[in-house]
């Protein structure tokens, strides 16, 4: 067994930007977020009709036709949530035989900007 390190371990400890050379920039001149780079990021977007809370107890006891009351109310506008970060808020329609979300309500992208931080 040689004292000398292996490549292995040696490429480990060097920093990212040295094995990949310099990393592109991120920000524009003045530290700004260059969106431009994240226009094609796939991201999860649902639709929250409620929350509740319950015991385990009464979770295990479900059962088809079981009825789970929310804390919305029915007349409430539904979330819509982007990674399950609230972006939205709007009601229920039908668009071409499918759910859809007629928004009511959008955090500024000042705000979704600010939750990214």
């Amino acid at each position: 067994m040689s004292d000398e390190p292996d490549n292995e371990s040696t490429a480990a400890a060097q920093p990212l930007e040295e094995l990949q050379g310099e990393a592109p920039k991120a920000t524009e001149a003045g530290g700004r977020i260059d969106l431009d780079l994240l226009m094609d990021v796939q991201v999860q977007l649902s639709v929250e009709i409620g929350r509740t809370r319950m015991p385990i107890r009464d979770l295990l006891a479900l059962h088809e036709g079981s009825i789970v009351n929310l804390e919305r109310g029915v007349a409430e506008p539904m979330d819509l949530m982007v990674n399950g970060t609230l972006i939205a808020r709007g009601e229920v329609v039908e668009s071409g035989g499918q759910f859809g979300l007629r928004l009511l309500d959008v955090v500024s992208p000042a705000e979704r900007l600010k939750k990214l931080k």
